[in-house]
C-alpha cells in the first residue's frame, strides 16, 4: 500500500526520537585509567589504557565482552537490521569464479556456489573437463574460519603447495598436495608468514619466522624473517636454512625462482614499500647472492629472465615504473637496458604470457593493457569491455592462451580468455546475478584539495535517476597509503546500500599508488596530513555539490584507512555524521612495537626519532581526541588481527567514550575468530557489513525500503 507523506514524516520523527534518545541513555563499560606516562624526547605523553595491549589478560577479556554487549544491544534495536542482512545474503547468493590456471593437463580454479564461507578449489582435465573438488577449506572447520591460498606449483606440475590460515591470522601452515591423486603429502610446514613456495628441483623455498613464545603469537613483535628450502617428502626439521640476516632483525625476506630454474631471487625489504633484489645463478653453481638492485628507496621485482639477463620492473629513477634488462654480473644502473621505458601513466605490472609480455597501466585509476614482444616492441593494445579494472593475463612461456578478469562498480567480475597470437578476447565465465547492476551509474570527478592545485580522483556510484537534493545518505570510502591503489570493483553487498537511494563514493587520495611513486610520497612521513586534507576536501565537495549534507555523510576505511577515518573525525568532527574506522592504526606512537608494525616505519616514520614524533603526535587519532561531540562511531576490529593488533581500536574507543560530549553513540564491534580481513568467513563478512549499513542508515535517520 502506498504510504502518505504525513505517514512517512511521522515514521521519520519516531525513528529520530528513538535513535537520539537511546544514544543519550547508552552506558558504556568502565575502562580503567592508569597512570602510565611515556617521555618522548622531552614531551610527556599519557597512555592510561596501556593495560588493553595485553590481549590475553582476563581483564581485557571482560572488557571486550562488556563492550560487545553494549554494541550488539544497540544494533539489535535497529528495526531493519535483520532485513538488511537478509538482503545482503540474497545478493551474495550467486556463483563466483576465479580465473583458471593451468597445471599440466589440469586446470585449477576457485568457485563459491553463493553462500559458502570460503571458496572451494576445483580441478578439471582441460577446459571442457568435469570439475572435481580439489581443496575445500569449508571442510577444515565447523564455522568457516579456515582459509586457504595457492602458494606455488612444482615445475613438473605434479605438486601444489597451499597455505592454511586459521581465524584470519597472518600465521599460516604450508601443505603439499599431489595434483593427480589429490592426496596430501604428510609434512606440514609451520610458523610461516608472508610467503609463497618457489620450486626448484624436488623442493621449494619459503619464508618463516622462529617459533613464537606461547601466548604471544598474536601480539609480540615478529623478528628474523628467514628463507628455508624444503625437500618434498621430508620433515620440516630437516629443512635447510638458506638465508638469515642476524644483524637486522626487522626485515622481510622472500625468495623466487625463474621459470627455467636458472636464478634464485632474494627480495629484502624493511617495510611494505621499497626493496632490494639479489640474484644467485643456480645454473652456474653460484652459492652466494649478487646485488641486483641495492637499497630500500625504490621498489623492484623480477618478471622473467632472458638467458643470463633478468627482466626487472622497477621505479628506480622512474616514479611511474619501467621494465629493464639487467646483467647480474654487471648490475650497475648505468648498464641497465630499457625494455619498456617509463611513460606518463603508471606501469602497474608486467607478466609473461606465452612468449610475449603483457603490461598493465593505470590511467586515472582505470586499467589499460598492452601486449609487447619480449624486446619491448609494442604488438597491440588489448581492448577491454568497459572502463574499469583488469587483472591476470599471466602464464608460462609456452602458453597459447591466458585468462584475465574484468570488473567495475556496476560490472560484475567476468573471466575472459585471451588468445596470445591473435589478441582476441572472449568471455569465459560471466556472473549470473539475480539483480541488475545496470540500474546504477558511475561517474568520476576530480576534486581540488586544500592546496588548490592537487586534483583528487573520486568515483561516485548511485541509482540512475536518483534525486540529488543534498540529503542522500552517502558513504565516502578511501585508503590513502602504502602505494596501494583503490581501483573500481564490484561488491554485491554494496547493492543493498545503493538501492536504498544512497550514494557510494570512493576517493583516490595521495599516499596511494594511483599516479606512481610521486603520488605515494606526497602522503608519506611528514606529508601525511595531505592525505587527510584530500579526504576532507572530498567530503566538503560532496556537500557543496548537492550530493549530501553533514547530517547524512558517513566515512569508512580499513587498516591505514582506519587511521584515515580516525584522524579526520578527530580533526573535523563537525563534518561527518558517521565514522566507521575499521582495524585502524590508531596509536601512532607505539604501532612499531607489535607483530609486524615495524614494517610501517618506512611509511609513517617512528616516534623513536624526535623529528618523526613531532608530526606523528599531531595526527595520531588516539592522542587527538578532545572533549567535544563526535560523529556516531562504530569502530570495528577482531580478536585474531595480528596485523594491526586490536589494542589500537581498544585504546581509541576507551578514550573516545571517556571524552565524547555529544549524544551520538560511540561503539566498538569486536569480531571473534577473525583477523585483519583476509580469509574472513562469508557469514561473518555479511553480518559485519549489515551492521555497518544499519548503523549508517539509523544514525543518518535515512529511510530503508526493506
Amino acid at each position: 500500500m502506498k504510504k502518505s507523506a504525513s505517514y512517512l514524516i511521522l515514521m521519520a520523527c519516531i525513528q529520530t526520537f528513538t535513535s537520539e534518545s537511546q544514544a543519550q541513555t547508552l552506558k558504556y563499560p568502565e575502562s580503567r585509567r592508569e597512570n602510565v606516562v611515556d617521555n618522548y624526547h622531552g614531551t610527556p605523553v599519557a597512555d592510561p589504557y596501556r593495560w588493553l595491549e595485553n590481549d590475553t589478560s582476563a581483564e581485557t577479556g571482560r572488557w571486550v565482552k562488556a563492550q560487545n554487549e553494549v554494541t550488539f544491544n544497540y544494533l539489535n534495536q535497529i528495526p531493519y537490521r535483520t532485513k538488511i542482512k537478509d538482503r545482503i545474503t540474497e545478493l551474495f547468493n550467486y556463483p563466483r569464479y576465479s580465473a583458471p590456471f593451468r597445471a599440466g593437463e589440469y586446470y585449477l580454479f576457485s568457485k563459491n556456489d553463493g553462500l559458502q564461507n570460503q571458496s572451494v578449489y576445483y580441478r578439471q582435465k582441460g577446459l571442457n573437463g568435469n570439475p572435481e573438488v580439489f581443496l575445500d577449506p569449508n571442510s577444515m572447520s565447523d564455522n568457516g574460519t579456515v582459509s586457504i591460498g595457492i602458494a606455488g606449483l612444482s615445475n613438473d606440475k605434479k605438486y601444489l603447495v597451499y597455505n592454511v590460515s586459521k581465524a584470519g591470522s597472518d600465521w599460516s601452515e604450508l601443505r603439499i598436495k599431489e595434483i593427480a591423486s589429490g592426496k596430501d603429502l604428510p609434512e606440514v610446514i609451520r610458523f610461516v608468514k608472508f610467503s609463497g613456495a618457489a620450486f626448484k628441483g624436488n623442493g621449494f623455498y619459503y619464508s618463516r619466522y622462529p617459533e613464537p613464545s606461547k601466548g604471544t603469537e598474536l601480539s609480540a613483535q615478529n623478528q628474523f624473517h628467514q628463507v628455508w628450502y624444503h625437500t618434498l617428502g621430508t620433515e620440516q626439521k630437516d629443512d635447510k636454512l638458506v638465508y638469515i640476516d642476524k644483524q637486522n632483525a626487522l626485515r622481510y625476506h622472500s625468495a623466487e625462482v625463474t621459470e627455467d630454474e636458472r636464478f634464485l631471487i632474494l627480495s629484502v625489504s624493511e617495510g611494505t614499500d621499497g626493496n632490494e633484489l639479489r640474484a644467485m645463478n643456480l645454473a652456474k653453481g653460484e652459492t652466494e647472492f649478487r646485488p641486483l638492485v641495492s637499497g630500500f628507496d625504490y621498489s623492484s621485482g623480477v618478471v622473467d629472465n632472458e638467458g643470463d639477463r633478468l627482466l626487472v620492473l622497477t621505479n628506480y629513477k622512474a616514479p611511474n615504473y619501467r621494465l629493464v634488462s639487467i646483467d647480474p654480473l654487471n648490475a650497475d644502473p648505468s648498464k641497465w637496458q630499457d625494455i619498456i621505458p617509463e611513460k606518463g601513466d603508471l606501469l602497474k605490472s608486467v607478466v609473461v604470457a606465452g612468449n610475449t609480455l603483457i603490461a598493465s597501466y593505470l590511467k586515472d585509476v582505470t586499467t589499460r593493457v598492452y601486449q609487447h614482444e619480449r624486446n619491448g616492441k609494442l604488438i597491440r593494445e588489448i581492448e577491454l569491455p568497459a572502463v574499469g579494472s583488469a587483472g591476470g593475463f599471466g602464464g608460462e612461456r609456452k602458453e597459447t592462451e591466458v585468462f584475465y578478469s574484468f570488473t567495475s562498480f556496476n560490472y560484475p567480475p567476468t573471466i575472459f580468455k585471451y588468445t596470445i597470437a591473435t589478441g582476441k578476447s572472449e568471455p569465459f565465465r560471466t556472473s549470473e546475478l539475480k539483480f541488475d547492476p545496470s540500474q546504477f551509474e558511475v561517474k568520476q570527478v576530480f576534486v581540488p584539495s586544500k592546496d588548490g592545485t592537487t586534483k583528487i580522483p573520486m568515483f561516485i556510484v548511485h541509482r540512475k535517476g536518483l534525486k540529488l537534493d543534498g540529503q542522500r545518505p552517502t558513504l565516502l570510502y578511501a585508503y590513502g597509503g602504502f602505494n596501494i591503489s583503490l581501483e573500481p570493483s564490484f561488491s554485491p553487498s554494496r547493492i543493498a546500500f545503493l538501492e536504498n537511494d544512497a550514494v557510494y563514493v570512493q576517493a583516490n587520495l595521495r599516499g596511494g599508488g594511483e599516479y606512481g611513486e610521486n603520488w605515494h610520497k606526497a602522503g608519506m612521513f611528514g606529508k601525511k596530513q595531505n592525505v587527510f586534507d584530500d579526504f576532507i576536501a572530498c567530503a566538503e565537495w560532496l556537500q557543496s555539490n548537492g550530493y549530501t549534507s553533514k547530517e547524512k555523510l558517513a566515512i569508512q576505511g580499513g587498516s591505514n584507512g582506519g587511521l584515515l577515518v580516525g584522524a579526520c573525525m578527530t580533526q573535523r568532527p563537525d563534518l561527518f555524521k558517521v565514522a566507521i574506522p575499521q582495524v585502524g592504526v590508531m596509536d601512532m606512537l607505539r604501532f612499531q612495537k607489535f607483530t609486524v608494525g615495524w614494517g610501517w616505519v618506512d611509511e609513517y616514520g617512528t616516534s623513536d626519532k624526535p623529528e618523526d614524533f613531532q608530526w606523528l603526535i599531531k595526527y595520531s587519532p588516539l592522542h587527538n581526541i578532545r572533549e567535544v561531540a563526535y560523529p556516531a562511531t562504530m569502530v570495528t576490529t577482531a580478536d585474531h588481527d595480528d596485523r594491526v593488533v586490536p589494542a589500537h581500536s581498544f585504546k581509541f574507543i576507551a578514550e573516545l567514550q571517556h571524552k565524547h560530549r555529544g549524544n551520538n553513540p560511540v561503539l566498538i564491534r569486536i569480531e571473534t575468530q577473525a583477523g585483519h580481513g583476509a580469509g574472513t568467513s562469508l557469514s561473518k563478512a555479511i553480518e559485519g557489513t549489515a551492521d555497518i549499513y544499519s548503523f549508517i542508515f539509523y544514525a543518518t535517520q535515512s529511510p530503508v525500503k526493506y
